[in-house]
Formats: C-alpha cells, structure tokens, sequence
C-alpha cells in the first residue's frame, strides 16, 4: 500500500502558515507554524511545521529553553541544517535586541531592580558567564552596556583595566558591575566579592564611583549595595 507525503502546499490555504499570516495576521499562528516559516522547508518525510513540531518537542515546548539553543543543537533535529539553524537564531537575537532597546528608557538607574532589568536581555537564555560594565553619567542615567569579558559555567577573567579604561573612554562619572551565575546561584563567590572591593578601591582613588555590582540569574539577582558591600 503506498502512501503519500501531505505537505504544506497540499494543506487548505487556511492552514499554510504564510498564508494563514496574510489571513489572519501573526496572533493567530502557533508557535511551531512560526518557526516553520523561519525554516522554509521540511524533509520528504516532514513537512516543516512537522519539523518545527520536533524542534519545540527538543525543548519540551517550552519556548524560553527554545531559545537557548545553539546552531549545533538545532542542527541535530532531524530536517535542521546549518543554514536554517542560523536563520532560527538570528530570529531569536532579533526579538532579543528589540526587548533590550525598549528597555533602554531614558531614565536614570535609581535601583538595584532596575539593573537587574536593564541587564535581562543582556543574560537571558545566556548558558556561560558574561560580565558587563554599565557607563553612568553623574545623574545615574546610562551612556553605555560594555562587555568586559565572557567565560565558561562557572567563572569568568575579568581585567579590571579594561573596566575603568571603557568608563574613562565614556567619561563615566559611575559605573555599574554586573555579571550572569548561569548555574542560578545567587550568592557572590569569595572571588566576587574581592574582585568588587579591589575595583572600588581603585575607582575611588581616580573618583569614578562603583555604585552596585549585580549578579544576575535566571530567577532573581544579588545587590553588593542592597547587601551592605558597597
């Protein structure tokens, strides 16, 4: 008995994702019809919302841990080569910039709540350590996010000439520390904490203020200011 592979172009027009875009606009799509018209294409066996349907199964539909993954994990389902896996990232990095620029209101840092917001779109769905420098004016609002350094799970080498030259580069009147515990650890390394009080120091000799250091995790953040370390 033989079979006959169903695919998109033999589906009722309504049911086409492109075609059910033009229809009834972008809410009315499902995750995995989104995806599959970022893929193009499926295999002989799948049609690429079916594809799309074993890439959300990857990451138990969950479309936070979707967005983690990387072009080697993409391309390990079935139907996903590099190039589609390249196009499904720089979707999600796409959506990521955006989140950061409506984030980046003009108005200035006035708490530890608001760095940890300032910094989500930097550290979210991040899976090794990252630490950034923020550039403040001597009214606390932000000139600029700097990368300091980039590392693996559990650490990164940060260069603390780097920091200040990025902050005398802007000509910081403050800055900001903050760094990602991609394990979700919330507490600050003994090497946290000698690092924060070694850049302070120099930052108050050359009178740049280090007004917090925030480490951020997937479930909330530690303040060296809130915390009385600062």
């Amino acid at each position: 008995m033989f079979t006959t592979k169903t695919t998109i172009k033999m589906w009722a027009e309504d049911d086409r994702p492109r075609e059910k875009m033009l229809l009834k606009g972008r809410h009315a799509l499902s995750d995995s019809e989104l995806i599959a018209i970022l893929i193009g294409s499926g295999t002989r066996e799948m049609s690429a919302v079916e594809v799309a349907q074993k890439l959300l199964e990857t990451a138990h539909h969950n479309l936070s841990e979707f967005s983690k993954m990387n072009i080697e994990e993409l391309c390990a389902v079935k139907g996903i080569g590099e190039a589609k896996a390249v196009t499904i990232v720089a979707a999600l990095e796409l959506g990521r910039r955006r989140k950061e620029i409506s984030n980046q209101k003009r108005s200035p840092i006035t708490s530890s709540e608001m760095i940890y917001q300032h910094m989500r779109p930097y550290f979210e769905d991040l899976k090794y350590e990252q630490f950034y420098v923020i550039i403040l004016n001597r009214r606390n609002y932000i000139l600029d996010t700097c990368l300091v350094s980039q590392g693996g799970m559990t650490g990164t080498v940060v260069d603390g000439k780097i920091i200040f030259q990025k902050a005398i580069e802007k000509k910081a009147e403050a800055i900001i520390l903050s760094h990602n515990h991609p394990g979700g650890t919330m507490r600050p390394s003994q090497q946290d904490i000698d690092l924060t009080r070694k850049l302070k120091s120099f930052g108050d000799l050359i009178e740049i203020r280090i007004i917090d250091h925030v480490i951020f995790t997937e479930n909330g953040f530690y303040s060296f200011a809130d915390s009385g370390q600062l």
